[in-house]
């Protein structure tokens, strides 16, 4: 399993087969997606390539569900609808489940937050990287030309001392951020880990979900890169869903869990 960094400004993406899926967990999120879809609707023309985005309405008690029927003129945007809150692990879970469902070995699943905090121009760069022969992508806060300056200070401080933590424990040489929400999958990669987990590929409720899942995919072998992510909290609207000592405790319970954990008995 390798890892490298890819910088920011590298090469343009050229040609290839395959469809970009972009997956958007979203709870009460009225306020942020109608930006972030114009992101992506620019984004997607000047790209010059077709991307599909699935919001994965985890429960929303505002409008969310509406806008994302009421779609966006040049995206394919899905809904994904959870009836109740079950939290951001299950949200993800239902966004790769439906992407999988309908998607090419060959396509790239991204997933990105729906708060407009993710800068939205990666999403080319990131498929450069698959283009590359990276397996996973990591938009990573960590590395030469990423930042997290406008996040709150606990979140800064939760999330260095969760990387810090993840990187002495487990093996998995030159990933700098382990809890970016922001990554990007070959499809094929995904479903080769769903085959063997089940519903079991995501177990976590909370935000350790996204470090639950780098754990299970290592077990792939992937060949894995980051690329700089500027966090853009200032864009943010409303209050932060993260709860500090409910995902410090989940990050303990997953370490543990995962070093008690036999890993799978066959290749993946």
């Amino acid at each position: 399993m390798t890892a490298h960094t890819v910088e920011r400004g590298g090469a343009a993406p050229h040609a290839r087969t395959g469809a970009a899926h972009v997956v958007l967990p979203a709870f009460n999120e009225e306020g942020s997606l109608p930006p972030l879809l114009v992101r992506l609707a620019a984004m997607s023309a000047a790209w010059g390539t077709t991307v599909t985005v699935w919001v994965v309405d985890d429960g929303s008690s505002d409008g969310t569900a509406a806008l994302v029927l009421a779609g966006c003129p040049g995206l394919d945007v899905r809904l994904v609808s959870h009836p109740v809150n079950l939290g951001l692990g299950q949200a993800v879970h239902s966004g790769l489940r439906a992407v999988l469902a309908s998607a090419a070995d060959e396509d790239v699943l991204m997933i990105m937050d729906a708060d407009d905090t993710h800068d939205v121009q990666l999403v080319p760069q990131m498929w450069a990287a698959t283009d590359g022969g990276a397996d996973l992508v990591i938009a990573s806060r960590f590395v030469g030309g990423g930042s997290d300056r406008t996040a709150p200070l606990f979140r800064r401080a939760l999330s260095r001392g969760a990387a810090g933590l993840f990187r002495l424990a487990l093996p998995l040489d030159g990933i700098h951020d382990f809890t970016s929400g922001y990554r990007a999958y070959r499809v094929s990669l995904l479903r080769r880990a769903s085959s063997h987990y089940g519903e079991r590929l995501v177990e976590e409720q909370g935000f350790a979900c996204m470090v639950e899942l780098l754990l299970k995919l290592r077990h792939c072998k992937p060949v894995m890169a980051e690329v700089p992510l500027v966090l853009r909290y200032d864009r943010k609207q409303g209050a932060s869903k993260l709860r500090l000592r409910r995902t410090i405790a989940q990050y303990l319970r997953l370490l543990l869990r995962d070093r008690l954990t036999p890993p799978p008995f066959r290749g993946l």
